[in-house]
């Protein structure tokens, strides 16, 4: 298998400087812009956007539309490539459902959740919203009469009318965090 490195460079621009790209797809729900909010002002830029250079010289998003809107004023680390349209289409429709396709470790997201601290709610909730309660695996009963205790679940069942809305509502729940799982009847 032959991979390109389609990245140019690395370049800082004023995030407002930056085209939306008019074929995204994803929408940003107040709890996003909230939390994506909280984790700027607590940790700043630790992940560049994606752009391509327009024939004009401007330079248009493919990935990061929420950041350079939250923070139009601020120069912003953009990692330029050299995409097609039919390219950049395909990155705008998989990047993310791919991302949303990852599994996770429960132990491990527990594990990296108890120590983070923030002093940002929306950050908070995203947390406690993640992974499930934050308890510790019950013991082994000692004998068949011990008591175990069972953490409480709390679920949500929508339908969809297609299968394809089902999948995009799926995507977007991961994307947000939630623990999904898809299921026909």
């Amino acid at each position: 298998m032959t991979i390109r490195d389609r990245i140019r460079e690395l370049r800082r621009v004023r995030a407002g400087d930056l085209r939306p790209n008019p074929h995204n797809w994803r929408t940003h729900p107040a709890p996003q812009r909230d939390a994506l909010r909280g984790l700027l002002e607590e940790v700043g830029y630790a992940g560049a956007l994606v752009a391509r250079e327009l024939p004009d010289g401007r330079l248009q998003l493919i990935d990061g539309h929420l950041r350079a809107e939250t923070t139009p004023e601020m120069e912003v680390p953009v990692l330029v490539v050299d995409l097609d349209d039919e390219e950049t289409a395909k990155v705008l429709a998989l990047f993310d459902p791919l991302g949303a396709m990852a599994g996770s470790d429960r132990n491990v997201l527990c594990g990296l959740r108890e120590r983070v601290e923030t002093r940002s709610e929306a950050l908070r909730a995203v947390l406690d919203r993640i992974g499930g309660p934050l308890e510790a695996a019950p013991e082994k009963p000692e004998s068949p009469s011990a008591e175990v205790t069972v953490p409480e679940l709390f679920q949500v069942i929508v339908e969809c009318p297609t299968e394809s809305e089902q999948k995009t509502l799926f995507e977007r729940l991961k994307q947000e965090g939630y623990d999904c799982r898809l299921l026909n009847l």
